[in-house]
């Protein structure tokens, strides 16, 4: 008998902690540090929240969720590498991540586009992304919880005009994502009336962009589009400022960061204006910003923290719906777990747990998320409204939206 009690005794503390009998591990890889790092630590606690929530609410294919989270330093090579990892070794059934395109783009045609396994990136907008999809290079894997610069670069357009900024001048990253919203913004905005003077590309990480700054600044614009991230985007604008350089900003969604604010100075960024991704309010919306913060330590409005926590609730949805963490079937099943015929589904461990059971009994679950409804188009991509946003007192704030009808009335205007 004590034998036997023993054997039991040494079964029973191999279980999970959780109480439940077995574990499901998906990979995070995300910019923990590097000058994409605010967000992606948003990102991973967003992404702990979901799961958290869905194992309160009972555990999907009777398993516990958890994460293993990677950082990419926000490097592309190291962002590869640990993807090739988490598939190849780990045998993860999904990605999340990366954060932002440079990272994402080569994890999916590196790593899990070959490999067929889901990949969901909470913020990565470059319209590349799209035409893999569109050119059959992403075996139908990709998706992502933001729109696509493509809608961006209009909605920002629409609003530098409305600013009157007539006159601007770039300063973008020289990367898939700084040179695609380049070409996105300027077609509409020349065609809306706006002069682009010139554009500056940069190389990340440099100590010194006053060469970028001095040649941006000829041509006497009534403002400077940048196009960056909040630790370089920093540095430029600090340079900006101290040369001389007009003091209105329009800023790419990125941008939309505390630590920005507080390096630059809120004094020099009351005309800063910038876009974002938006959302169309909902009962999860109001669920993530009454629980984010006390959860995370982090405020609910952090740059990608709202759609990380979508990207973590469809991929543990997609999982109950495939019955298991089957990387075959989770393509498929990210799509039913947005099912427009199907009862909708809110954030948080009760209505997940009601969506477990409708899972349970084989019917249809529509979950309308952080960011509100989510429809997948046929290549991953979401359509969605944008934030319009300004620096007003030191903190970004939100000064209206452009929906998708707003958009497509632009976009009519301006062909």
């Amino acid at each position: 008998m004590k034998r036997v009690l023993l054997a039991t005794a040494a079964a029973l503390s191999l279980l999970p902690v959780s109480g439940y009998a077995c574990e499901i591990t998906v990979g995070l890889v995300l910019e923990l540090t590097g000058e994409a790092g605010a967000y992606g630590q948003a990102g991973a606690k967003s992404v702990e929240m979901a799961f958290r929530d869905l194992n309160d609410a009972g555990g999907v294919a009777g398993c516990t969720l958890k994460t293993d989270t990677r950082d990419s330093q926000t490097q592309a090579n190291v962002a590869v590498d640990a993807a090739t990892q988490l598939v190849q070794v780990s045998k993860v059934p999904a990605i999340i991540g990366g954060i932002i395109s440079p990272m994402s783009i080569p994890i999916l045609t590196s790593v899990t586009g070959p490999a067929k396994v889901l990949q969901v990136s909470p913020a990565s907008s470059s319209p590349t992304l799209t035409a893999l999809g569109r050119d059959g290079k992403t075996n139908g894997v990709f998706f992502r919880t933001i729109t696509s610069d493509a809608l961006q670069g209009v909605a920002a357009a629409k609003f530098a005009i409305d600013n009157g900024m007539k006159k601007i001048v770039i300063i973008h990253q020289n990367n898939d994502f700084g040179v695609n919203l380049v070409k996105e913004f300027s077609a509409p905005y020349i065609a809306l009336g706006g002069e682009v003077i010139s554009v500056t590309s940069y190389n990340a990480k440099q100590s010194d962009y006053s060469a970028e700054v001095t040649a941006a600044m000829a041509g006497s614009p009534d403002a400077l589009y940048l196009i960056s991230d909040p630790v370089d985007g920093a540095t430029i604008a600090r340079q900006w400022v101290s040369q001389g350089g007009v003091q209105k900003f329009l800023l790419n969604d990125g941008m939309n960061s505390n630590d920005f604010i507080t390096a630059v100075g809120a004094e020099y960024l009351g005309q800063a204006y910038g876009t974002s991704s938006g959302t169309v309010a909902s009962a999860s919306t109001d669920y993530f910003n009454s629980n984010y913060q006390t959860f995370s330590g982090l405020d609910p409005a952090a740059p990608a923290a709202d759609r990380s926590y979508d990207a973590g609730a469809l991929v543990g949805l997609a999982i109950a719906i495939a019955g298991g963490p089957d990387a075959a079937k989770l393509p498929d099943a990210i799509r039913k777990a947005v099912d427009p015929a199907g009862e909708v589904i809110h954030a948080g461990k009760d209505e997940f747990a009601k969506a477990l059971a409708l899972i349970a009994e084989g019917k249809p679950i529509r979950y309308e998320g952080v960011i509100g409804p989510v429809n997948f188009d046929e290549y991953g991509d979401i359509s969605g409204p944008f934030r319009l946003w300004q620096v007003v007192d030191g903190k970004v704030t939100t000064i209206g939206e452009m929906t998708n009808a707003d958009v497509e009335a632009v976009q009519a205007q301006v062909k």
